[in-house]
């Protein structure tokens, strides 16, 4: 079977299509064939890797294992004699950061937990971008103690138009909240069709320095400190951060809760989040908003297994507008070369 493989740390580039053994389903381990996977930032923040430290965990000079891509979607091959969940010809989906990684490839098997069941009439394509990404978005829009984005509430969402933040306007619009969407130029337009009330353009407006103040902040990818971004907050105000440089987590970690403790603002890192297979009531809830038609996927591009350096190179540059998702060639669904339409 073909996989993405990177054995070294690096920018897309080092990533290559390869020839693999086809795994086998042992145990309490179910192998499914691949019909979509998507790009999350968490694919590309392992790659280099954003913060070094990672390195005592991942491998030190170069990966240990070099397979990548998290989320997934696919139809049950063959399971181990342990599963009781599922069985092949099931359809399912998964967030694989906890289970080695392997999405980018025309087959992956984890233990049985990693997965839960597509709804019926909703497709791979879809199916493949909610693990991570709109669990992230969900679990951003809460605290630790259960305080949420509610009706009224002025929520600013920082990085409005990548993996997360198209989950985030529209979850935070179906609860009452007043959205608005931060990106660059080019991306105006989108973010404000997804139901946003205001956008602001990054490149224009420090939304650190002006005179409006914001009960919630959602900041997917954080560039300011810690200090400057409290400003914006209203009193009793929470800003939520779901990543950021080396140095930004540094403050993150030891900064911000001794603010948070002395003064009436929150402000810190989204600690408490549970990944896919630990989060099924917010799996629940996603899947709930999109039958009742108040959340959608979106999916900026498609691109063939082999072009996965061109999808990474895409999402990487911030030019994507939503999703990226990954179609592996196979017998059933041969996907077209070149970037595949939206």
């Amino acid at each position: 079977m073909k996989a993405a493989l990177q054995h070294r740390y690096g920018p897309p580039d080092v990533v290559e299509v390869a020839e693999v053994d086809r795994p086998e389903a042992t145990e309490d381990r179910v192998l499914v064939r691949v019909r979509a996977a998507s790009v999350n930032r968490a694919d590309l923040d392992g790659m280099r890797p954003r913060w070094q430290f990672i390195r005592l965990f991942n491998g030190f000079r170069r990966p240990k294992s070099p397979r990548i891509g998290i989320d997934v979607a696919g139809v049950v091959e063959s399971v181990g004699p342990d599963v009781t969940r599922f069985k092949p010809g099931d359809r399912v989906f998964g967030d694989l950061f906890s289970f080695g990684a392997g999405a980018f490839a025309e087959y992956v098997c984890a233990r049985e937990r990693a997965f839960a069941a597509i709804p019926e009439r909703m497709s791979f394509d879809d199916a493949a971008t909610l693990p991570h990404s709109a669990v992230l978005a969900l679990q951003g829009l809460r605290l630790r103690k259960g305080r949420s984005v509610g009706p009224g509430d002025r929520l600013l969402i920082v990085g409005a138009s990548g993996n997360v933040g198209p989950f985030a306007v529209q979850i935070a619009k179906s609860r009452g909240a007043h959205v608005t969407g931060m990106c660059r130029t080019e991306k105006v337009e989108f973010v404000r069709s997804l139901g946003a009330d205001e956008v602001l353009d990054y490149t224009a407006v420090d939304w650190t320095r002006g005179d409006v103040t914001y009960d919630w902040i959602l900041d997917v990818d954080a560039h300011q400190s810690i200090v400057r971004s409290r400003r914006a907050l209203r009193p009793g105000g929470v800003y939520v951060a779901q990543g950021g440089s080396a140095l930004w987590l540094l403050q993150a970690l030891f900064i911000a809760p001794f603010l948070s403790r002395f003064t009436d603002r929150w402000s810190g890192l989204l600690l408490w989040w549970r990944p896919f297979q630990a989060a099924q009531d917010d799996v629940a809830t996603l899947l709930a908003l999109i039958a009742a038609g108040k959340l959608r996927p979106v999916i900026d591009r498609r691109y063939s297994l082999d072009q996965i350096v061109d999808a990474l190179r895409w999402v990487e540059d911030g030019r994507a507008k939503g999703k990226v998702v990954i179609l592996p060639v196979d017998g059933d669904r041969p996907a077209a070369s070149g970037t595949l339409p939206a």
